[in-house]
């Protein structure tokens, strides 16, 4: 339904009524739904006991591949298990739909259903229930030879045999020799294997009914566990409150320890490695390091074929030093073999959260990544640590290390930046350890995101653009193809009315520096038509947004937006990951300019003059986490271009955050450094729309930012609109299709200009764990 509309400034618009199919077309393009529309967009390999093999989901199809034999096939006859599962269930199952998840392969396939396990055999054509095959428990961790699983009591470590009795199964207890502990003097706040309560996701566990995660790394040759101990006694505690608990009782006080940036008391750890057979315990010689991130729990790791030591990064509180440890496992004595340190964060990736690029080679040689140039490079010590040989050099980066081969001397490895015409873009290298010999394996302007077994020998290559879904196969050492895997297309979106998104270069407020981002046109995109532009942030610091292919991290909403007549971007302004040193140190002791808000309202005003059609006098933006702080920040700072802004689990006041979000990323944490990085002293300045949205429960960024946000509007005397949502965390799991409905009504009605309609979204599918 078409009306026309008479704007501020006199202009006479013709807005489109939306209706409910237009929302039901935008919950389509949400990532749960979008992605079953192209089954096998998402390869995701895991690799068999051999360790050449693997197998991957395509949609409902189970596929196992065998590089050496360059074949791919179904892992087994799936509508023949449909069937028989059904049989033996009593459940109706198809082939095109299995219900069935923790799947391990090995002469016959097992896997969970209804509450079961089963065991199917392909020649055979049976699917029986079996007992004493239970899969191991998001809490627990196996053994590489599987005779042993980990799991944690009361804090202690304890192990039991694969296959053994359960405490409470019917058939008995099990036995000292059975089941047992590694270590007895765990306390409260002060135990093995968790994870600090400030980033540990508890409330997220606990609505998703999960046991909190165990974090051990067992030794190659299966006789030993490296698990750190963790100490969080005497740190302030954060308490939130559950309003609206599922039995109708009394409201439940949630509490967790919640250290905040420049408060002395912040959780420390040190590493035990724990002997099966000998029951021994072996504790670190050295002082305990501070943990503000769980990054520093998952950075060990085993070296030797047995075991022979265990290396570790440990990165300062302050995160300008990073060291690389020794730690022998028989006596605890820890030495340093490489220590860097730098006027700003010393980083072991690109992004956080992504495998550290240290390894230690047979030879005792390490290869190590370092910004220490000006970009990402790989830098080659000799045993001793006396002599260093930088390996790649260049103005671009080395994104993630696949393999190394020491009998050849020889890396594979992802590199960004070796296209000039967009830095981000990823091609897969290989190089001779001493910097000779260097190849590029792929020769295309496709985004290659590439994976490797344990052991190397070849490439899972998964090729993409922010257009063209990812074509993945598996290479060779010379990037020649061993076996085609998947090429969807995009036949069932483009239905739905879907365009791909138009990746850009715009330049930044600077006037010099390049920055990207993808636009996406609206559905029944009319040139002659003006849309209103909807900007999804997130703007780092510790990775980027608008990334080069296919799937990017948006969860559909940028489509979402376009399915309902807006158009959406998003950007990447300096201060963020994956390019330069430089690049990246913009926003260190700027946090609070979010991504650097100049560049993306620059990017905005230019795509502005390059397409007519964007109406830049009517601009929304929004964003969670720390998008959601950008988003406010934005319609704060810019309030003559931002007009509307929903911002979701905002960390309003990074002065009472995680610390080592101001710490790491801002470094100033006197009382005026934390000023700048707060929302709150803006309020007054307030001229937009806004709507805030956080979950009560919300124990990463704390409702409590949004709290003191809405303190300080309200104060100023301005109008704004609020949404707390009970019972629910960080990413509003079980309430998302509420969040997207109350945000798109917020955008139709103050930047689209009409009423939205009545539709209501079905809640969305919850998060799959496990295979």
């Amino acid at each position: 339904m078409l009306h026309r509309v008479v704007t501020q400034n006199g202009t006479t618009q013709t807005r489109v009524q939306l209706m409910d199919s237009d929302y039901a077309r935008a919950e389509q393009m949400l990532a749960p739904y979008r992605m079953r529309r192209m089954p096998g967009s998402a390869v995701k390999p895991a690799w068999l006991s051999d360790g050449r093999r693997f197998w991957y989901r395509a949609g409902s199809r189970f596929i196992v591949v065998n590089p050496a034999e360059g074949s791919r096939h179904d892992a087994f006859d799936h509508d023949r298990l449909s069937a028989a599962l059904s049989m033996a269930s009593g459940h109706a199952v198809t082939a095109e739909d299995l219900p069935i998840t923790a799947v391990k392969f090995d002469e016959a396939v097992r896997f969970s259903a209804f509450g079961s396990r089963w065991e199917w055999s392909d020649s055979a054509g049976t699917c029986v229930r079996v007992d004493g095959d239970d899969p191991v428990g998001f809490d627990e961790v196996p053994s590489p030879d599987q005779s042993w699983v980990a799991f944690r009591r009361d804090g202690n470590i304890w192990v039991r045999r694969a296959g053994a009795k359960r405490p409470g199964e019917s058939n008995g207890a099990p036995t000292s020799e059975d089941e047992f502990p590694l270590t007895d003097d765990a306390e409260p706040q002060f135990d093995y294997g968790g994870l600090p309560e400030a980033t540990g996701a508890r409330s997220l566990m606990r609505i998703l009914g999960l046991p909190y995660p165990l974090v051990v790394s067992w030794s190659p040759d299966s006789t030993r566990i490296l698990v750190h101990r963790l100490d969080q006694r005497g740190l302030p505690e954060l308490v939130l409150v559950e309003s609206a608990p599922h039995d109708g009782g009394r409201p439940v006080e949630h509490r967790s320890r919640y250290p905040m940036p420049g408060e002395e008391a912040q959780a420390t750890m040190s590493w035990t490695v724990l002997d099966v057979a000998e029951r021994t315990v072996v504790r670190q010689q050295a002082e305990p390091m501070t943990v503000t991130h769980p990054s520093a729990i998952v950075y060990p790791w085993w070296t030797g074929k047995s075991g022979d030591a265990v290396h570790y990064l440990e990165q300062s509180r302050d995160a300008r030093t990073l060291q690389l440890r020794r730690l022998d496992p028989t006596s605890g004595e820890t030495t340093t073999l490489i220590r860097e340190t730098g006027e700003t964060r010393v980083d072991p990736t690109p992004q956080l959260g992504e495998p550290p690029m240290a390894r230690v080679l047979d030879s005792g040689e390490v290869l190590w990544w370092s910004q220490r140039d000006g970009w990402g490079h790989l830098y080659l010590y000799s045993a001793d640590g006396q002599q260093v040989t930088q390996v790649t050099m260049g103005q671009w980066l080395v994104r993630n290390v696949l393999w190394v081969d020491e009998d050849h001397r020889q890396v594979w490895f992802v590199a960004g930046g070796l296209l000039e015409h967009d830095p981000y873009v990823r091609q897969i290298c290989r190089i001779n350890l001493d910097g000779s010999g260097f190849t590029r394996l792929t020769d295309d302007h496709l985004d290659h995101d590439a994976v490797s077994p344990p052991e190397g020998g070849y490439l899972v290559d998964r090729a993409s653009t922010s257009s063209q879904p990812p074509r993945s196969v598996v290479l060779d050492g010379d990037g020649e193809t061993l076996v085609e895997l998947e090429a969807p297309g995009t036949a069932e979106l483009e239905v739905l009315g879907w365009s791909a998104p138009e990746r850009f270069r715009a330049t930044a407020a600077d006037g010099k520096t390049p920055i990207y981002g993808l636009l996406w046109r609206p559905h029944g995109f009319d040139p002659q038509r003006q849309y209103p532009v909807i900007e999804h942030i997130y703007p780092g610091p510790q990775n980027f947004r608008a990334g080069p292919s296919f799937n990017e991290i948006h969860y559909g909403e940028p489509e979402a937006y376009a399915a309902l007549g807006f158009a959406a971007v998003a950007i990447d302004g300096r201060g963020t990951a994956g390019r330069s040193k430089a690049f990246h140190d913009h926003s260190y002791g700027d946090l609070g300019n979010a991504g650097a808000l100049d560049d993306h309202v620059a990017a905005i005003r230019e795509l502005g003059h390059r397409y007519p059609w964007l109406d830049t006098r009517r601009v929304g933006i929004t964003g969670q986490s720390a998008g959601g702080f950008a988003a406010a920040r934005a319609l704060l700072t810019y309030p003559d271009f931002y007009r509307v802004a929903v911002a979701v689990s905002g960390n309003h006041d990074n002065a009472v955050n995680l610390t080592m979000w101001a710490e790491h990323y801002h470094g100033d944490v006197s009382d005026e450094g934390k000023q700048t990085i707060s929302n709150v002293p803006l309020a007054a300045d307030l001229k937009g729309k806004l709507l805030l949205i956080h979950g009560e429960l919300d124990d990463n960024a704390h409702p409590y930012h949004t709290m003191r946000l809405a303190d300080a509007l309200i104060s100023a005397d301005k109008d704004f609109d609020m949404v707390v949502i009970p019972g629910v965390e960080h990413a509003l799991i079980g309430r998302m299709h509420y969040l997207y409905r109350r945000t798109w009504d917020y955008f139709v009605r103050h930047l689209h200009g009409t009423e939205p309609p009545s539709y209501r979204l079905a809640p969305l599918p919850m998060p799959a764990l496990g295979g």
